[in-house]
């Protein structure tokens, strides 16, 4: 099978349409992104956030350095105006990805809300969420977990920019394999290439992969920022690993680390048969399940 993936724009704001109920119908995935790498993915009557950075925190983190982190983009949607959540997956600790101005509002919010996150960070994700370990789910690459009644996760390696363990030997940073509805949606996490990676990506059977295309440089990589996929090797990872679809994302968030949109357009005109498209916040993705030919 794979999956044919549809965009609507919203008629309301993003809060108003995550306030309704039921969620999607039987064998249908809705995406929303959120800015930088965040997802909400609904499917199989549950929600699911992926890397949410719903705050203005960096902003005042970095206030007055070299690298400001003022957003270029408003919150979608505040923690506090979030209809229900059901899981949120974390890939890594960086703060636009494990973000404790987000998390701690909708832990507060939804004392049942379970969070997935590398084991690697686990006692980080407990304390940026302010949860009890019952809470947390500490995964490592390599492993599948039913999280969800009718939601599975594949847990990837990723490399932000390297392949970095702890001393336990898990992965720092990790990419997720959504399955549900019969569709595999694949987020990366923050990554760039690495040997392995097109064959590990394959085996997970992505219907849509959700990458970074902010890319990387020696001036960020002096000031320590770590980069990512640029679009043209996002586009590659998704021919190599027979990826049908691919929303590009991680940009648009902070000037200083960002791509232009223009640039990107201009590699997804050129990819097909990839059907690469720029996430965009504002409207409503949709995959449902079809025949995969070949």
């Amino acid at each position: 099978m794979s999956a044919h993936l549809t965009a609507t724009t919203l008629s309301a704001p993003l809060a108003e349409r995550l306030a309704c109920e039921p969620l999607r119908e039987a064998g249908e995935v809705a995406l929303f992104w959120l800015g930088q790498a965040g997802f909400v993915l609904e499917a199989a009557g549950q929600r699911l956030l992926i890397d949410p950075y719903l705050s203005d925190s960096l902003a005042a983190k970095y206030a007055g350095s070299p690298t400001p982190h003022q957003r270029m983009m408003p919150i979608p949607v505040a923690p506090e105006a979030i209809g229900r959540v059901d899981a949120v997956l974390l890939t890594h600790r960086h703060t636009d990805h494990m973000d404790a101005d987000t998390l701690q509002p909708l832990a507060r919010r939804f004392r049942r809300l379970r969070f997935v996150a590398p084991a690697a960070e686990g006692a980080e994700a407990l304390r940026r969420a302010d949860i009890e370990p019952g809470r947390l789910l500490a995964v490592d690459a390599g492993e599948r977990h039913d999280i969800l009644p009718g939601i599975a996760i594949g847990v990837a390696r990723a490399a932000h920019e390297t392949l970095e363990r702890d001393a336990e030997g898990c992965h720092r940073f990790l990419g997720f394999a959504v399955e549900a509805e019969g569709v595999t949606v694949f987020h990366s996490g923050d990554t760039v290439p690495f040997p392995g990676q097109a064959e590990e990506v394959a085996a997970f059977r992505p219907d849509i992969a959700l990458l970074p295309v902010n890319g990387r440089s020696p001036a960020l990589a002096a000031a320590g920022i770590a980069g990512n996929l640029d679009a043209a090797e996002a586009a590659e990872l998704c021919r190599a690993a027979g990826i049908p679809a691919m929303l590009a994302h991680h940009y648009g968030m902070f000037a200083f680390n960002s791509a232009e949109p223009a640039a990107i357009d201009a590699v997804a005109a050129t990819a097909a048969p990839l059907g690469m498209e720029r996430a965009r916040t504002g409207l409503e993705y949709r995959l449902r399940t079809a025949p995969r030919l070949g």
